[in-house]
């Protein structure tokens, strides 16, 4: 992957994201052809079984949807394409695709995973998956240093966010995966790419061996589908991948795979609107009196703002900010908003602001929120698609009614 011109500006730097993806995005996987009516878009193919010439012989190619469908694979097809993959396999949810890796493990395994990484993720390596007899270390990768230093002989998966979930830290994603498979060859590197979106980044391409996404997220990117996918290149990984998907059965449905496929295909304009907002507020708020501190990649106040503009072909639609005061005045302020809406999950048209600390990060400990930094104070803002003005607007008025001025 080409590397973004220092001489160019980090909004210069930003805007061209992957050369074709958008026409990769609306065409991969899509050929009328493919259907006996040359349907333009992709017919959903409810059917749950099909018909066998004889015992064992496809004339179709499909037997069973949990083991693949007609709609599913246009989709998977796309997904790959988009992410500049070979394979592609789509799940229920983002967490049962991270079901389905860590499926490939056994008692006594060893997983490292980044310390700032979305709530459910770690409810489900600490609380559930530990129970099987396979440990996780939560370590800080945005030094690959430390992932470096946490491998054990046992060690078979390296879990990474890049942006992290809440606090948006990066992750050098080939500097990660160079330290893991310097280890041990063997160690699968996973990159959680939902922050960006396959438009804006290529874990791929940078030494990761598998890319996960929510698809619920930017991917789909219309708040109605629970989706989640995972892309890699290795045939070995796509079996075991596959087998796993077969034998658990925690598959896509055809109707979801259809809208998710839909989504796919504005996907290059939405993220360039997400982006573009999400400077507007990002910038807005770093000027505000009412703020503490604005985490956003784009910004050059962000610690890795390099890494941002060198790793990926933009910076995304997330951004993070501390307000002044304590916990009412994030109460406060959320519930005073008229355009972002208070909810969780993030990546629609739609904007939405959440509170980490009493929301999609609850189920860590106290002790570990403050330890990470996820405070009362941090809000986390899923910035869409509206007029920027508005968004504006509507974050003015919620900080002045929040934040007094005797804060300031």
């Amino acid at each position: 992957m080409a590397e973004p011109s220092a001489k160019r500006s980090p909004a210069e730097a930003s805007e061209e994201g992957f050369p074709h993806f958008a026409t990769q995005a609306i065409h991969s996987g899509q050929d009328p052809d493919q259907w006996r009516c040359q349907a333009m878009i992709p017919l959903i193919s409810l059917s749950t079984t099909f018909k066998q010439n004889s015992p064992a012989v496809l004339s179709g190619g499909y037997e069973y949807t949990r083991g693949g469908n007609p709609t599913r694979k246009v989709y998977e097809d796309c997904l790959a394409a988009c992410e500049n993959a070979k394979y592609a396999l789509s799940f229920s949810s983002g967490l049962a695709s991270c079901m389905s890796v860590i499926n490939t493990l056994s008692s006594g395994d060893h997983i490292v995973c980044c310390d700032d990484v979305y709530g459910g993720t770690n409810r489900y390596l600490n609380r559930v998956v530990a129970r099987m007899g396979i440990t996780t270390s939560m370590v800080d990768c945005s030094n690959a240093d430390n992932v470096a230093a946490a491998i054990k002989p046992n060690t078979k998966l390296v879990w990474i966010e890049s942006p992290t979930n809440p606090l948006l830290k990066l992750c050098d994603i080939k500097a990660v995966a160079d330290a893991a498979h310097s280890a041990n060859k063997d160690i699968i590197v996973v990159t959680d790419n939902t922050f960006m979106s396959s438009y804006f980044q290529h874990p791929l391409d940078l030494g990761a061996d598998i890319v996960m996404h929510s698809i619920t997220k930017y991917m789909n990117g219309h708040g109605d589908v629970l989706g989640g996918a995972l892309c890699m290149n290795s045939k070995d990984l796509y079996d075991k991948l596959y087998f796993v998907q077969y034998a658990v059965g925690a598959v896509q449905s055809p109707f979801d795979c259809y809208m998710a496929n839909r989504g796919l295909k504005t996907l290059a304009v939405r993220m360039k609107q997400h982006q573009k907002n999400a400077f507007a507020v990002a910038r807005f708020l770093e000027a505000h009196s009412r703020v503490e501190r604005v985490v956003y990649p784009g910004l050059p106040s962000h610690p890795q703002h390099e890494l941002a503009c060198r790793q990926g072909k933009g910076f995304g639609g997330m951004v993070v900010c501390f307000i002044k005061g304590g916990l009412e005045q994030s109460k406060t302020f959320l519930s005073s908003l008229k355009v972002f809406t208070l909810a969780e999950s993030l990546g629609g048209f739609e904007s939405l602001a959440e509170l980490p600390s009493r929301m999609t990060h609850a189920s860590i400990t106290q002790e570990e929120r403050t330890k990470l930094g996820i405070s009362d104070t941090l809000i986390r803002l899923s910035v869409g698609l509206e007029e920027e003005e508005d968004l504006l607007t509507d974050l003015e008025q919620a900080l002045k009614k929040a934040v007094p001025d005797s804060l300031l």
